[in-house]
């Protein structure tokens, strides 16, 4: 389920629902609510536009407007922020932070940061049960991220000023940031390893094992993944455009592996080999397929880094293989431009 709790809508003057966020999704999906619809739910302050939601503000293909609004849970034990993500390709994410709220982020990760933020790096994902660990508890989660080739530290960006304070993240390359707001999820995301880019203080970055032989040999993200954990919002990043599924139970999707960028845990994640011998060789989209059964959510990425590295790494001069793609001079034009 996308969000458990139930919506109301202002409508033409009027209160539509108690109605689900999946229903609403599919709504904003087939453009019959506009992105200024005035969305409710209990936990909220006040009504508030639906592109400035969280639930559902990645339904929209352009982020604009105020600070996206995360409904207040109760029982929620991640730290509460708001944010704001700017770009279109090239995106970055604005965290707004009440005094002493933090938010935990990959070493590298800062963009800016206002004159109240206080920064800390800590040992492991910096999640608040990690902190308060002791030493081998701290070392397990610092292990757990080097598996997953990410940095032993971790950065933590606290507002120890009076008011409103604001840090920002970027992506390290083109292409999307999705806020997840792990509460309105089940408690936990799989994603692929280098996707996490911030997150509340609270959530727990780990990491998921494959337990299938065929997965961890030719999944694309081999027998480690990314796992997040706990009840606040984090952010996760890919390339190209970002497209949302929902799977219904027994529903099966067959994806390119290098495209697969997160999954509830109740998709059922395997590898499928693509069925013809000609195809495989020939076909330049692989021998394996990863196969996913619902049900659950699964997210995928248009455009992934391995793919963008090997176009580049194929049109770089010093590789020997540039070639002038639509012109019949071909080498002989490389020489002519000094290439």
């Amino acid at each position: 389920m996308t969000n458990s709790h139930q919506w109301y809508m202002a409508i033409g003057g009027h209160q539509i629902g108690p109605v689900s966020a999946e229903e609403i999704i599919s709504n904003i999906q087939n453009s019959s609510v506009q992105p200024d619809t005035l969305v409710y739910t209990a936990g909220m302050r006040d009504w508030a536009p639906i592109k400035d939601v969280a639930v559902f503000a990645s339904a929209f293909g352009k982020k604009t407007g105020g600070p996206i609004i995360v409904p207040n849970v109760p029982g929620r034990t991640a730290h509460e922020i708001d944010f704001k993500i700017y770009g279109d390709d090239l995106q970055f994410v604005e965290v707004e932070l009440d005094p002493g709220e933090s938010v935990v982020a990959e070493a590298g990760a800062m963009m800016y940061m206002t004159q109240g933020i206080e920064m800390n790096t800590v040992f492991g994902d910096g999640s608040q049960g990690s902190a308060n660990s002791g030493i081998m508890s701290k070392l397990l989660g610092a292990g757990k991220r080097l598996l997953t080739g990410e940095s032993l530290f971790m950065t933590i960006f606290t507002n120890a000023g009076q008011g409103k304070q604001h840090a920002a993240f970027a992506a390290p390359y083109a292409g999307k940031i999705v806020p997840m707001d792990l509460q309105t999820l089940g408690g936990q995301l799989i994603c692929q390893k280098d996707s996490f880019l911030c997150a509340a203080k609270g959530v727990s970055i780990g990491i998921a094992f494959q337990r299938k032989i065929g997965v961890g040999l030719f999944g694309g993200e081999g027998f480690i993944m990314q796992r997040l954990e706990g009840d606040g919002l984090c952010f996760v990043h890919a390339g190209g455009t970002i497209h949302p599924l929902e799977l219904r139970p027994g529903e099966n999707l067959r994806v390119d592996t290098g495209c697969l960028v997160a999954l509830q845990p109740t998709v059922n994640y395997d590898i499928q080999f693509v069925g013809k011998v000609k195809t495989a060789l020939f076909g330049g989209e692989g021998i394996f397929f990863a196969s996913l059964m619902g049900p659950g959510k699964v997210w995928l990425q248009s455009l992934p880094l391995s793919r963008l590295a090997d176009r580049i790494y194929k049109a770089a001069p010093q590789t020997g293989s540039r070639k002038e793609e639509g012109s019949i001079l071909g080498g002989l034009g490389n020489l002519i431009d000094g290439d």
